[in-house]
């Protein structure tokens, strides 16, 4: 390992011998059919841009040579460009005299229109543009990000966000993914500090007067979204991973903190190298951390440049926690897969945004499994699809491949729908194609679409070509349309040593349960216990013979995407040989039971008797889940103060003795899953008031060396929970004092946690003053909205204006019914949809009804369902 500044002494940039013979075969701009809201005819096929960031002031310069192809006649060039003004615009034609145009920005369109006085004839031409933009506050377009370092001295920092249609806001462009082109990119900076790029550096030039000129190598052929910029007083550490250097950057004396992410890299980059059959093309790949954070993304795939907020790559012992370190590693896996799937393969148009984030997710989760196999990452799928099945029960869901018209409609598809469904999807789909055939498929896939663009049929196409014979079928029907198949047993009778299930198929719904019901190709595999698996493909009715009898599941393995509706008699079947069954099923069928329990399509009793059947000395990964099922009923009890109570004491009855086995602390030798069991323990236990665990907050609280560790962010958040007016003004103080941007961050953030109304008011003031941060005070806010929902929601429509400097463009239609979302007070609804019809549009109000949406269904929920759930506390 090695330490350097990212300037000339960094590897130069290599020959792109790997990617230009693809390059010279490409056409420039988007194939016919592709789409595209730029009037067709005219394509870039390289940029060459220079930049003069002024940090101090928050604006910038620039000019860019766009190297043109003009395939029809033109009577003007649009270009997208957002907050720049645009000053001298030439076109010069490859032969001929350059021509002088004038340029009209339309702020609602992101376009400037250039008109040159007559029409362009088609030909190759050089763009010429002169112009300057804004630096942001919020990760949008390149934006700055105030910190102290570790010394406690005040630093600010650039960077640049540009996905989903944000490259606009860096230079003037054909800000498209179809718009594929090359670049070379220059920036004047300050001498001494830090400047990266996609690529290496390729030549440092001093010139005077503390200003030096970097220019990086040039670039792949890429998306506009893809290109990135970073400046600052940073530091660079590296390893070899083959013939690729992969480094961290990170504010100086950090890069040690990102050493998890390094060695992460190392390792996963011959992996992927080997799965996907093309070698990583770029020289080198950086992971450039950032302090702050946003409310709409942790990291951004740039290419060669991977962009993520500290609080997702960092690694602190004094209070990092063993869930996070393995969340740094996914986050890490995620958006090195998408240096092949995005990056290298782009989806066409934002419809197929699924194509990048669910494949990215299910890769990550796939990986991460492979290196680290004593975290039982795939175990996290089941969580991964009860994420995108909340959001697809509810009439207000979206199929996986969505249409998308509009620049907020991209930004709000980011969504559990594209990046779990799509990882619970591709799961189902590589279970029914074998993992052989897959990946020969994804391989053949990669060759054939580099440096391009594709649909979702392409994919399909290839792995069916790949052997998965009938998988275009199946994979139409969970992508096209939207919900979830709910897989009934009608009837079951053992035979001869053998049991018959008859299943018929429906539609699980939350709210819309007289629909007519949609109809998939469903890939069942079912099995009783410890029997063969039996495989059918389900659409309407069917019978399958299983080996055996006894208790039987109809989702075995859980790689379907699908809810399994039994009859009574075997879900007690299956709580009484619970034991019996794979963690990955046991996880599964609680989840499972519990959401038809809360769908009203069997007794929440049922899921509940599955919640009581997981033994003490259940695997750690599974008990790890009980503490959310229990968290569940404590809430939809909210306002019963006897009722939480009885919820409490069982709680504490049932996880305590397991507390107590493992310890408030680590242990030598104990087992991988063990830490996450404990921080699962300690928070739920915390936040039901359980005495033991308040008791031991607080004593830890009061000697602050014994706060140090994995579990010192659980340990604070209970204590900010149940502060009063002393403990919040101490949490206060640390966060002013903290010596790490993340820390203070993290801090910062508890202070909105309170279940003190009059506290939560008093952080809802403080995020509107400098004092936490500018990235940070949107934290707060969201904190508080966990806790008292219609409080924040009612401060931040008073504040509207400020709050939405605050957070992210990409992120303001969404923000209000997200602090609102968790609500279920029939009030928030009208106020969210009155908020809606007022300030959105239809077209950027779909967050806003699915919260409103998600409000009367748990309304509805919570009444049906608390005089069942107080008889079952009751009778424990």
């Amino acid at each position: 390992m090695s330490f350097s500044k990212l300037s000339s002494l960094l590897l130069a940039a290599a020959p792109l011998a790997l990617v230009q013979p693809a390059l010279a075969q490409m056409p420039a701009g988007p194939a016919p059919g592709i789409t595209t809201q730029l009037p067709p005819g005219a394509a870039p096929s390289h940029y060459a841009i220079e930049v003069v960031p002024d940090a101090a002031n928050l604006k910038f310069t620039g000019k860019v040579t766009i190297d043109l192809n003009v395939a029809q006649a033109m009577p003007v060039l649009v270009l997208n460009a957002a907050d720049l003004s645009i000053g001298r615009v030439t076109l010069t034609p490859a032969k001929g005299k350059a021509m002088t145009g004038s340029a009209k920005v339309d702020a609602n369109a992101q376009t400037v229109t250039l008109d040159f006085g007559k029409p362009v004839q088609p030909g190759a031409y050089k763009l010429d543009i002169a112009y300057g933009g804004v630096i942001n506050t919020q990760a949008n377009g390149m934006f700055a990000l105030d910190y102290k370092d570790n010394a406690g001295a005040q630093k600010r920092a650039l960077f640049t966000q540009f996905e989903a249609p944000d490259a606009r806001r860096f230079v003037p462009s054909f800000d498209e993914p179809s718009y594929k082109a090359t670049f070379d990119l220059s920036a004047i900076v300050p001498t001494g500090q830090l400047a990266v790029s996609n690529m290496p550096v390729k030549a440092s030039q001093d010139l005077g007067g503390g200003r030096t000129r970097v220019t990086f190598g040039t670039s792949p052929k890429m998306s506009s979204y893809l290109l990135f910029f970073g400046l600052g007083e940073l530091e660079r550490a590296t390893k070899m991973a083959g013939a690729t250097e992969v480094g961290v950057i990170t504010g100086k004396g950090n890069t040690g903190k990102a050493q998890l992410a390094l060695d992460a890299s190392a390792a996963i980059l011959p992996w992927y190298n080997d799965y996907f059959g093309v070698p990583f093309p770029l020289p080198k790949l950086d992971n450039v951390a950032g302090p702050g954070q946003s409310q709409f993304f942790s990291a951004m795939e740039n290419w060669g440049a991977i962009f993520t907020f500290e609080r997702a790559l960092l690694v602190d012992p004094k209070f990092t926690s063993e869930g996070t370190r393995r969340t740094i590693y996914s986050i890490v896996a995620h958006e090195m897969a998408h240096q092949w799937f995005g990056d290298l393969v782009t989806m066409a148009w934002w419809d197929d945004l699924w194509l990048n984030e669910g494949f990215a997710s299910w890769m990550a989760t796939k990986v991460t499994d492979k290196l680290q196999p004593e975290w039982e990452m795939l175990l996290t799928r089941v969580g991964g699809r009860e994420r995108a099945m909340a959001l697809d029960a509810l009439a207000t869901t979206h199929p996986v491949v969505q249409k998308i018209h509009t620049v907020e409609e991209v930004n709000q598809a980011f969504d559990d729908i594209t990046y779990e469904k799509g990882e619970a999807v591709i799961t189902m789909l590589e279970g029914f194609a074998g993992e052989d055939v897959w990946r020969a498929g994804i391989r053949g896939y990669m060759k054939a679409h580099a440096y391009g663009n594709t649909v979702t049929d392409d994919l399909w196409k290839a792995v069916e070509g790949a052997g998965a014979k009938g998988l275009v079928g199946i994979a139409h029907d969970f992508t096209s349309q939207p919900g979830i198949p709910l897989v009934k047993v009608e009837s079951a009778q053992c035979r001869g040593g053998s049991t018959v299930l008859a299943l018929s198929q429906g539609e699980f719904s939350r709210d819309r349960k007289d629909k007519a019901p949609l109809r998939w190709n469903v890939p069942v595999m079912a099995q009783t216990i410890g029997g063969a698996a039996q495989r059918l493909i389900l659409n309407g009715t069917a019978s399958v013979t299983l080996p055996g009898c006894g208790a039987y599941v109809i989702n075995a393995g859980q790689t379907g995407y699908y809810r399994s509706l039994y009859p009574e008699a075997n879900v007690k079947a299956l709580a009484a040989g619970f034991t019996r069954l794979s963690s990955m099923d046991q996880i599964g069928l609680l989840a499972d039971n519990f959401q038809l329990g809360l769908g009203g399509y069997q007794p929440i009793g049922l899921a509940l008797d599955m919640v009581d059947a997981v033994p003490a000395n259940a695997s750690p990964a599974v008990l790890a889940e009980v503490p959310d099922y229990l968290s569940s009923a404590y809430t939809m009890l909210d306002g019963d103060r006897v009722g939480q109570a009885r919820v409490a004491a069982y709680a504490s009855r049932k996880l305590g003795p397991v507390l107590k086995s493992v310890g408030f602390d680590a242990t030598p030798g104990e087992g991988a899953q063990v830490p996450v069991l404990r921080s699962a323990l300690v928070s739920t236990l915390g936040s039901m008031g359980d005495r033991a665990v308040l008791a031991e907050a607080r004593r830890r609280f009061a000697e602050p060396a014994l706060m140090e560790g994995p579990l010192r962010n659980v340990w604070l958040r209970i204590i900010a929970q149940n502060a009063d007016a002393a403990t919040w003004d101490k949490l206060r103080a640390m966060a002013n004092g903290a010596t790490s941007a993340l820390d203070r961050s993290t801090l910062f953030a508890l202070l909105g946690a309170a279940k003190d109304e009059g506290l939560a008011r008093k952080a809802l003031d403080l995020a509107m003053t400098d004092e936490p941060g500018k990235t940070t005070s949107a934290a707060i806010i969201s904190a508080v909205g966990a806790e008292h929902p219609m409080l924040a929601v009612d401060y931040v429509l008073a504040h509207r204006q400020q709050y939405e400097a605050m957070i992210d463009v990409s992120a303001r239609s969404q923000a209000i019914a997200r602090l609102g979302g968790g609500s279920a007070d029939p009030a928030m609804a009208a106020k969210l949809d009155a908020y809606a019809t007022q300030y959105l549009t239809p077209e950027s109000r779909k967050v806003v009804d699915r919260s409103i949406s998600a409000i009367r269904t748990r309304i509805e929920t919570r009444a049906r369902l608390k005089p069942a759930l107080l008889a079952w506390f009751v009778r424990r």
